[in-house]
């Protein structure tokens, strides 16, 4: 078909070695590494295929577990054509001829099967031009994503895929894609230490390991083994992985929160600083960190607030990395600082009410009169200055008239909340007293 995107570009047909990456390529679906919710024997794909109809799928996972292997075998299992779209360079005119010739290809019994790499970049008109072809059984919509998919694509067309969750690769599945490495180049010339700290560097990216089998492979001298620190030098550190506009961004700060709810510092400090090497903006952190300070915490610590916002100004005079010990202060402290969500309840019930009562207009003794006729029409009569009174407190009704009066803020019994329910129980007793209520 035209618009197959075929390995080679440019150069197809120029010889030399592929790379190792594509030598190991797995043929079948028993050769992939690491997906056994996927392709074991009970594995979702599998019974996909064996209900012998193809369904549009999604594969959403990180870079490097295999998606395009997945949707290669996916259509080999039907027998179908196989038509690789990159979301970045196809337009409507590319879907269109694939269109056409896929309605040759039907009258002849032959399926389509459409990839779409980074199918999250594909934009409305792309997706739009698509979904009558998914929708009529034409083309067999097959995308890959490193972004959530939810968000990503628009609800009609996801309504008619089924999204399969492709796994980030552990360890033990990195180890054994080199031991196939190996026996396709021979032993890696690594000490165990060295070996381990490979796999680390892939980051669970099976590209970009065997990538960086063949680099250890082309640098090191003749009968050298590389130890970590030269291994090091021969592969720079990848970078995190991370993205500031994508999942891992919201999945990170949501983990931080989390653990400063928890009241777990160390994991707290874990997530920030994934965050900050990411290269997340540390103001963006910063303030997370005054928002969890006041959801969180609120009265229960008094401090948290104000030690927040100390180290977002720290960190907006330091920057990073010197402003990053400002932030980790904040987060340890916030962790540890007794929880409470209390103030953030009573403001939620406290706007509910106002808006249910948005009309009614506050009660008249407290209301100024800075006009002579305002004064005469009552505003500030009967109005009692608290300061002079004998305890400080009148005990007056600040309710609008006709609006009952409720109770929205309940401290509970921790950290500084308690003192707050002293007072609160204090100030009670004087209203009971005085006969307000």
């Amino acid at each position: 078909m035209g618009k197959r995107r075929k390995a080679g570009g440019l150069f197809e047909g120029a010889g030399g070695p592929e790379p190792l990456a594509a030598r190991l390529r797995p043929k079948t679906l028993g050769e992939v590494v690491g997906q056994e919710k996927l392709v074991g024997e009970d594995g979702l794909l599998t019974r996909l295929i064996a209900a012998g109809v193809p369904q549009s799928v999604i594969f959403w996972g990180p870079p490097g577990c295999g998606k395009t292997t997945l949707a290669r075998l996916y259509a080999q299992a039907f027998g179908a054509e196989f038509v690789q779209l990159s979301a970045v360079l196809a337009g409507v005119g590319d879907i269109r001829e694939i269109v056409a010739e896929a309605e040759g290809l039907r009258a002849a019994g032959k399926r389509v099967v459409v990839f779409v790499d980074e199918i999250h970049r594909f934009n409305k008109a792309q997706q739009d031009s698509l979904l009558p072809h998914v929708e009529s059984g034409l083309l067999v919509l097959v995308g890959a994503t490193t972004e959530n998919p939810s968000f990503a694509l628009n609800n009609a067309l996801l309504s008619r895929c089924t999204v399969l969750v492709v796994e980030g690769l552990g360890k033990d599945d990195l180890a054994r894609i080199v031991a196939q490495a190996e026996k396709e180049v021979g032993p890696l010339p690594l000490e165990e230490g060295a070996r381990g700290r490979l796999l680390d560097l892939a980051h669970g990216d099976a590209r970009a390991l065997l990538n960086m089998v063949e680099l250890v492979l082309a640098s090191a001298r003749k009968g050298e083994v590389l130890g970590e620190a030269r291994l090091l030098e021969v592969i720079p550190a990848r970078a995190a992985l991370y993205d500031r506009d994508g999942d891992w961004h919201y999945d990170l700060i949501s983990a931080l929160h989390k653990t400063v709810r928890g009241s777990d510092p160390d994991a707290a400090m874990y997530y920030m600083a994934r965050m900050l090497e990411g290269g997340e903006d540390g103001m963006y952190i910063a303030r997370r960190l005054i928002r969890m300070a006041v959801e969180d915490i609120g009265l229960a610590d008094p401090q948290a607030l104000p030690l927040a916002i100390a180290a977002q100004q720290a960190y907006h005079t330091m920057g990073s990395p010197e402003g990053d010990l400002a932030l980790a202060e904040a987060c340890v402290y916030l962790a540890l600082a007794p929880k409470s969500n209390r103030l953030y309840v009573a403001y939620g019930a406290a706007k509910r009410k106002a808006k249910e009562t948005n009309d009614v207009a506050p009660p008249k003794h407290i209301v100024n009169a800075p006009t002579k006729m305002m004064a005469e029409l009552g505003h500030g009569e009967g109005y009692a200055y608290d300061p002079d009174t004998e305890h400080g407190f009148s005990g007056q009704d600040y309710w609008p008239n006709g609006v009952e009066g409720e109770v929205f803020y309940r401290p509970v019994e921790r950290g500084y909340e308690r003192e707050m329910g002293k007072r609160i129980a204090y100030f009670e007793g004087l209203r009971r007293k005085i006969g307000n209520r």
